[in-house]
């Protein structure tokens, strides 16, 4: 059975976006594959660097994944810093990683681009990445388009590493959903917490509306024709509807008479409907931190026996058993 290894930021409050980049495939995985499932809290502190903070967005990240449909008797799920394994990977790699391999990558120079403090965390990123990919011998990773110049990062160090010290690790493939590539956020760019832009997940039906709201579109006349690909409001709305009804749309967008603001109110209630089973789940779990402790320490005892026996392996070859 392939393993399958994905792992989301706590950096804030979860939106469709990560719902329907990540999280929804991980869940869909779980019965077919060795899903490994992560809360990637060292990631996050490049960019959240209150305490109190990403502690509370790690719980929530972790009651919204289980509240969702994650299983942790079907999948292993537990939180990065629990697992001490990796950082052991990260140096180990650290030694074999060119500055060249890391300076041609696009995210530290977008996110800098974009006033993100540069430090050598968040330049050195792709190696924390490629040792939560490696030390867990993964087969897949389902990524972004925006994060498979770190998958091939991985790629690089996996192959390096095997053909200098002896073979140790799976090469991991990616898993790109070109569908859901990219899902455009309320201004028509990648949706994403730190551009403000986001649809959250579980919020009250009035947020939610006034979100919707929001949304930017063209200033068409209503009785005009309209183009549904090149509307932002109809990529989020085709989202949440089968197929016959994403056709039954367009061709309310072409013949004309389409009020913007009845799509928008239509897209408030499939929203608001599609997360109904869930929402009260996540409530539950909300109040309830201990079962979400209990939950995340089974998830890291599993993902740990995995991690020590890869890092056993890697310590042998690199010289650090005497």
């Amino acid at each position: 059975m392939k393993r399958i290894l994905s792992g989301i930021q706590p950096s804030g409050v979860l939106h469709i976006g990560n719902y329907f980049g990540m999280m929804e495939k991980m869940i869909n995985h779980q019965a077919s594959a060795d899903l490994f499932c992560f809360i990637a809290n060292y990631h996050a502190m490049t960019t959240v660097q209150d305490g109190p903070t990403l502690s509370k967005n790690t719980f929530d990240t972790a009651a919204t994944f289980l509240a969702l449909g994650i299983d942790p008797e079907k999948s292993t799920f537990w939180v990065q810093s629990d697992v001490p394994e990796v950082q052991d990977l990260t140096w180990a790699l650290s030694t074999i990683t060119p500055m060249g391999l890391l300076e041609r990558c696009h995210s530290y120079k977008d996110k800098t681009a974009k006033g993100i403090a540069a430090n050598h965390a968040l330049f050195a990123y792709p190696v924390l990445m490629a040792a939560d990919i490696l030390i867990f011998q993964s087969n897949v990773v389902p990524v972004g388009r925006d994060q498979k110049q770190h998958l091939e990062v991985a790629r690089d160090l996996a192959i390096k590493f095997n053909f200098q010290f002896g073979d140790t690790f799976t090469v991991p493939e990616p898993e790109i959903d070109d569908n859901v590539a990219v899902i455009p956020g309320v201004d028509g760019q990648k949706m994403s917490k730190s551009y403000g832009n986001t649809i959250d997940i579980f919020t009250t039906k009035e947020a939610l509306r006034q979100t919707i709201m929001t949304i930017k579109t063209d200033a068409a006349r209503v009785e005009d024709p309209k183009d549904p690909d090149k509307c932002n409001l109809y990529a989020i709305y085709k989202l949440f509807v089968d197929e016959n009804g994403r056709q039954e749309m367009r061709a309310r967008y072409k013949n004309g008479g389409l009020k913007y603001s009845d799509v928008k109110k239509e897209l408030t209630e499939l929203i608001w409907n599609k997360f109904e089973p869930n929402r009260a789940r996540y409530e539950e779990l909300s109040r309830n931190p201990d079962e979400i402790r209990r939950i995340l320490k089974m998830g890291a005892e599993k993902a740990r026996a995995v991690a020590k026996k890869t890092i056993g392996e890697v310590r042998g070859r690199m010289g650090l058993e005497y």
